[in-house]
């Protein structure tokens, strides 16, 4: 457990940098506090988690075995008649720890945290400032309106504002301003302008009229229309709403009645997949003899039937997703997975036996 602790927070790591980096340039550019930073990415981390489980319960089985293989623990237990099935017992129990915690994570915690995210987005799309404010980016927050603005002060004051204000048929409203300010207040937020001037072209008469201001009032509000309402996603969906109303489902979300099926039961099969990885790890080790050179041959063979297993997984699910009858297919990479962990410990029971060389015949 404390080694697979070590490399799951490995994982981790390195997966949540590379979305911490695209997080904090999305975020951070668009104007938001690191509060909110640190808020998506904890939000994200249950994912990020549920994804690194099972090759965290792998690498920790062919560590610990690759360590009772080098300082020769193992060839003491066999000495005393353990068997390689009883040695993977231990491997069994901790594969079902992790599968307990995989289902926590794939049921109640991944979900809940995708389906705030999703509210959390949504409220910061909302935000005026976090879609207007910036820099050289000509901004269309709704349909006929145009927004520009050439440089932010540490102080918050925008310089060389362009407003474009064409949502009449007949009439287009250019406002440019030197200097410029967001306020709020109880009625929602406004742009005041400075020293600026406003353009009215009346198209059906072709005219042009200017008007030049010392401050205007413009409400920010009343022109930006709000986003539309996504549809739920599968991820964000209880399983026992993915079980019990697929179809309703289905057509919430505009997937097809596979893909339903497929996420539900991934969720068990991801929970299964750790208890195989960490069989599969485990049995690939007590494979072959004692060598000289180390374990280096039953580490490699431990992976090739790891990403075999990852590679069965990736092959059904296109079947699942277009017949959703076949959704037990999900769980054949389990299946071949267990098929492989017997077949290994079966062939480590078997033992070396040395032919016998045949008599020799004297002339």
């Amino acid at each position: 457990m404390v080694l697979f602790g070590f490399f799951a927070l490995v994982l981790v790591a390195v997966y949540w940098v590379n979305r911490a980096v695209i997080l904090f340039d999305q975020l951070i550019a668009d104007g938001h506090s690191a509060s909110v930073f640190l808020e998506f990415s904890a939000l994200w981390l249950p994912a990020v988690i549920a994804k690194v489980l099972p090759m965290a319960s792998f690498a920790a089985a062919v560590y610990v075995a690759n360590r009772l293989s080098s300082d020769s623990e193992l060839i003491v237990a066999k000495s005393f008649g353990y068997s390689p099935w009883r040695l993977a017992r231990p491997v069994l129990v901790f594969g079902l720890m992790i599968a307990v915690m995989m289902t926590i994570l794939a049921h109640l915690l991944v979900p809940q945290s995708l389906q705030q995210l999703r509210l959390r987005e949504q409220e910061i799309a909302t935000s005026v400032t976090a879609r207007l404010l910036r820099e050289g980016t000509f901004q269309h927050p709704s349909k006929g309106i145009t927004f520009y603005i050439r440089e932010i002060t540490a102080e918050g004051e925008l310089k060389d504002v362009l407003l474009s204000d064409r949502r009449l048929e007949n009439r287009a409203v250019n406002y440019t301003a030197e200097r410029a300010y967001l306020l709020r207040d109880d009625e929602g937020t406004k742009l005041v302008m400075l020293a600026g001037m406003a353009q009215t072209l009346d198209i059906k008469d072709n005219r042009l009229s200017t008007t030049n201001f010392s401050d205007l009032v413009f409400d920010i509000t009343a022109v930006l229309s709000p986003p539309r309402a996504k549809s739920r996603k599968l991820e964000y969906i209880p399983t026992l709403e993915l079980l019990t109303s697929p179809q309703i489902v289905s057509t919430e979300a505009r997937e097809s009645l596979g893909e339903v099926f497929e996420e539900a039961h991934m969720r068990f099969q991801s929970a299964i997949l750790c208890t195989v990885a960490a069989l599969i790890g485990f049995s690939a080790m007590m494979v072959g003899g004692f060598s000289r050179l180390g374990a280096m041959r039953q580490v490699v063979l431990a992976i090739f039937l790891m990403v075999s297993v990852k590679l069965v997984e990736g092959m059904v699910t296109d079947p699942v997703r277009s017949n959703a009858a076949l959704w037990p297919l999900v769980y054949l990479p389990s299946v071949v997975g267990l098929g492989l962990t017997a077949g290994l410990l079966w062939q480590a029971g078997r033992g070396y036996r040395p032919r016998r060389r045949a008599a020799e015949v004297a002339p």
